[in-house]
């Protein structure tokens, strides 16, 4: 043990104060390794968790934002969780669905630039024996793009013929392409969706932040006349109407006007209320953001039950540890040692354990982090912010839990502590 002096809270009393806790630390490896353990486990917890909520969260509002923040929405019904079809409230129930008519009718609109009907169904993409998982859908037309953005890199978008008609023509997602039928040529060339028989006439490309969940990515998009007679769809919760104002034109008027063209439309009166719902980007942003909030709240809260576990292990080890070197207390307050240096001394040893343990777990959860990014294939970004928090949590905890036992230790009595065996 090295010697000691009564020293004022200086840099030098902490640096022999460190020196001391890591000489503890090698005297009581194992007991040492198992407290850094638990800290390691619960500080990785809460970077890992963070850093894959956080990319789920980024890429879900970078998709949301590709429609850029002028995109209205015209729904039967808005929800947060998609509606039952087979057992829709009675208010949805007597809403009518949405129509092509009405599409079109918003498209005369002084204010508005783009309006149609799209709808989204979920089916199988087959060709040559090769069969997709179950992918999203779309039936739309040939302003996709200006809603969902991305490009066309191969091939053409529909005619207005094949529009009107409903022709059973196809542009594929060219990434699900490439995955199912390689580099080979694909324009011209049949495939089937949903047993349907149609013709590849484009490839388009998402934009490359947009986040699809595994089994329900964008796989091809079809006219909406097509869709609309050869599959069936969930006029709740997939049908809805892109509306786009015109240069120089707010969302708030665009909405507006669009409300009272479809109000008029379906008859209703001054005092009756809207059976529909119209919905902008910013809503569905706000909506998501108080979804995910929770939801990042919850897993924040659920990880730092690891970390509260291992502070309540530093707490049980120094208290072992004071236990067990009762008698170098006391020789300690005998060679003038304060209440305040014991004091100091047992929360550097805890602060230390609990720093190392953070710094460890910060490395681990970075790299757990990663990787279960890279499986969930979700760009999940360094946590700077919570990394530097990270690590004052770590050792204010050693602080927070070393604090009972370090105060024992001041208390204890010299002449006591000397004849502890």
């Amino acid at each position: 043990m090295k010697p000691t002096r009564a020293l004022p809270l200086t840099a030098d009393s902490v640096r022999e104060n460190i020196s001391i806790a890591f000489d503890a630390l090698r005297t009581n490896k194992l007991r040492s390794a198992l407290t850094i353990l638990g800290v390691v486990i619960g500080v990785a917890t809460v970077m890992t968790m963070a850093a894959i909520v956080q990319g789920i969260r980024d890429q879900i509002v970078n998709t949301i934002e590709v429609a850029g923040p002028t995109t209205i929405y015209v729904l039967k019904k808005f929800s947060q969780t998609p509606l039952n079809p087979d057992n829709l409230p009675k208010d949805v129930r007597i809403r009518p669905d949405l129509t092509e008519r009405e599409a079109n009718g918003f498209r005369q609109l002084p204010e508005i630039a783009y309006a149609s009907i799209w709808a989204q169904t979920i089916a199988r993409i087959e060709a040559d024996g090769v069969r997709s998982q179950g992918m999203a859908i779309f039936g739309a037309d040939d302003g996709f793009t200006r809603i969902q953005g991305g490009e066309l890199v191969e091939g053409r978008w529909f005619t207005r013929s094949e529009i009107s008609a409903g022709s059973p023509v196809v542009v594929l997602q060219e990434s699900t392409a490439r995955s199912l039928f390689g580099r080979e040529r694909l324009v011209g060339r049949s495939v089937q969706i949903g047993g349907r028989v149609l013709e590849v006439i484009g490839l388009w490309a998402q934009p490359g932040n947009i986040f699809a969940p595994p089994g329900q990515s964008v796989g091809a998009i079809v006219p909406f006349r097509f869709m609309d007679r050869s599959y069936t769809i969930d006029r709740t919760n997939a049908l809805f109407i892109p509306i786009k104002p015109r240069a120089g034109v707010t969302v708030a008027d665009a909405q507006s006007a669009v409300e009272m063209a479809l109000r008029e439309s379906r008859g209703l009166r001054p005092g009756d209320g809207n059976t529909f719902d119209l919905v902008t980007q910013d809503q569905i942003l706000d909506s998501f953001n108080s979804i995910t909030s929770v939801f990042f709240l919850v897993m924040m809260v659920l990880s730092g039950v690891a970390l509260l576990v291992g502070g309540i292990g530093v707490m049980a080890i120094m208290t072992v540890s004071v236990t067990s070197r009762t008698r170098e207390i006391g020789v300690r307050k005998a060679l003038g040692a304060t209440r305040r240096d014991i004091l100091v001394q047992f929360l550097v040893e805890a602060s230390t354990l609990t720093g190392i343990g953070g710094a460890i777990g910060i490395v681990a959860g970075l790299a757990f982090g990663r990787i279960a990014s890279l499986a969930l294939n979700v760009d999940a970004e360094v946590p700077y912010g919570l990394t530097a928090i990270a690590v004052v949590v770590s050792v204010g905890i050693g602080v927070v839990f070393g604090l009972v036992p370090a105060r024992r230790a001041a208390r204890l009595d010299p002449i006591e502590a000397l004849r502890y065996e």
